[in-house]
């Protein structure tokens, strides 16, 4: 049980100079008997208002320095306090606020929210266990509008789609990994360089981009870009929900659509997923 989607904004000041952090936090506990579910007796039950009140205060005290270090501090907070806690997960995401720019200036205390894809982390602990952390990124929408097909699919009497060698690459996207033993992480560069590595593997070189045939093939390519240049990544979780486009016909306005009046097809959508790990 728990209490799920605490929502506030951390705010910090250095000087003139404001930091925030919005997140959603859900905590849930497990306790070390059930005999409130079975019985009815509430004495070790920790109210899910006093663990929204415990995340604030923490929020408060501690502040947010990444979203992993804010979980896990949790994660302790609970262990440490309570004797009838037998396992934590924490689950926080994070609103997708930057710092504003005018004229290449940061602008001290205002901000411009860019829907660039929203971090997450999921952290879990069982009593004398280790800390297990997770994080990920998720409603990234990307696209490119060529240097992709879709060929040489098996066919049957049920085949109506046909074979294409240039399409639109577009679809939404869901990453989660998994680290191994946490140590000292710089949670934040890693995200960022994971973040990095998506939008290089998804797009290729800036100047000819590089083929992908199909969406499968680029799930992978960004799954091992990914475990190739970060080292502390060990599992990672991909989902690649695809966004397709129609080419509008409009023979009938005696005009031609070379491929540049298309609408999207809402529903439905092809999903492809896959997990990777080391060794």
């Amino acid at each position: 049980y728990g209490k799920n989607t605490i929502k506030f904004l951390r705010l910090h000041r250095e000087g003139k100079k404001h930091f925030v952090k919005e997140v959603e936090v859900c905590t849930h506990l497990r306790l070390t008997s059930a005999h409130e579910y079975l019985e009815g007796n509430n004495s070790f039950v920790i109210p899910t208002d006093t663990i929204k009140n415990i995340v604030l205060v923490l929020a408060k005290k501690n502040g947010i320095p990444t979203l992993e270090q804010f979980a896990i501090d949790i994660c302790k907070y609970f262990m440490t306090t309570y004797c009838q806690v037998a396992y934590v997960k924490t689950y926080i995401q994070e609103a997708p606020w930057q710092r504003l720019h005018e004229n290449g200036v940061p602008h001290v205390h205002s901000f411009i929210h860019v829907p660039d894809g929203i971090r997450f982390c999921e952290v879990e602990q069982c009593r004398n266990g280790p800390l297990v952390v997770f994080a990920g990124i998720k409603d990234l929408k990307l696209m490119k509008t060529t240097q992709s097909g879709f060929e040489g699919f098996y066919k049957d009497e049920n085949t109506t789609l046909p074979e294409r060698s240039d399409r639109i690459l577009c679809g939404e996207l869901f990453c989660k990994w998994s680290y191994g033993e946490c140590k000292d992480f710089d949670f934040d560069c890693i995200w960022n360089t994971v973040r990095e590595c998506i939008l290089e593997a998804f797009a290729g070189p800036p100047d000819c981009g590089e083929y992908s045939p199909s969406y499968q093939k680029t799930v992978n390519s960004i799954q091992m870009c990914i475990l190739s240049k970060v080292s502390q990544v060990q599992i990672i979780e991909t989902v690649l929900n695809n966004i397709f486009y129609n080419v509008v016909d409009m023979k009938n306005l005696c005009l031609t659509n070379d491929k540049e009046v298309l609408v999207p097809v809402e529903t439905p959508y092809g999903s492809c997923a896959c997990t990777l790990g080391r060794k």
